[in-house]
């Protein structure tokens, strides 16, 4: 199903999600020419209502968002768009023009990445990448032991608190085996048959 792009006047609005930690950054629009030239530059261009111009997003700070993967809603009249944003959205200078008051494993593992490529001498993290992978196996097998105890104890507070070390422990240990997060929601999808692997250009005639 094509792009309709006759509701608003030759726009739709266009949804800006982050692909990896999934926080919705902006929302703007898109004309058929600006939807071309980001399918073309892989890339996200807009159309500015107020200019009344095209526009590239990142041109003045040169935070780009570099497109991963394009969804149309069920009526083709509107854009979901996830991409890897070069730096903050906002122009203000937040992440997302919704304000940065969001969290989700994403961003854990994204926070365990940043302490490991800018390491601080008092990062836990660090001290345990440092230890290696025989510690890393420990606290995860201790934290697991904590999580069933709390279970078994009938504490759900403790349980909340002993599942997030946990998960934690389990970023940690996945960081360090060179993989992610990615890795595992690939498998999962794969198990229940979801597509993956997702390609602009494989679209673009298709659309």
């Amino acid at each position: 199903m094509a792009i309709d792009f006759s509701k608003g006047n030759g726009l739709v609005p266009v949804i800006l999600q982050h692909y990896l930690t999934k926080q919705v950054l902006m929302l703007g629009y898109m004309n058929e020419e600006a939807y071309q030239k980001t399918l073309e530059e892989e890339v996200c261009w807009f159309y500015s209502r107020s200019k009344q111009r095209l526009w590239k997003k990142g041109e003045s700070s040169k935070n780009y968002q570099y497109v991963v993967d394009i969804q149309k809603d069920c009526d083709a009249d509107t854009l979901l768009i996830f991409v890897n944003p070069a730096g903050p959205t906002c122009h203000l200078g937040s992440q997302s023009c919704f304000g940065d008051d969001y969290f989700n494993l994403n961003i854990l593992e994204e926070t365990i990445k940043n302490r490991m490529n800018n390491p601080d001498e008092g990062s836990y993290t660090k001290y345990l990448m440092d230890e290696g992978l025989d510690k890393i196996l420990k606290k995860n097998g201790e934290e697991m032991t904590e999580v069933i105890i709390a279970a078994k104890n009938q504490d759900k507070e403790e349980l909340i608190d002993e599942t997030s070390d946990l998960l934690y422990h389990l970023l940690v240990l996945l960081n360090h085996e060179e993989l992610s997060l990615g890795h595992i929601e690939e498998n999962l999808s794969n198990r229940h048959g979801v597509k993956q692997n997702y390609s602009i250009r494989q679209e673009i005639d298709k659309w």
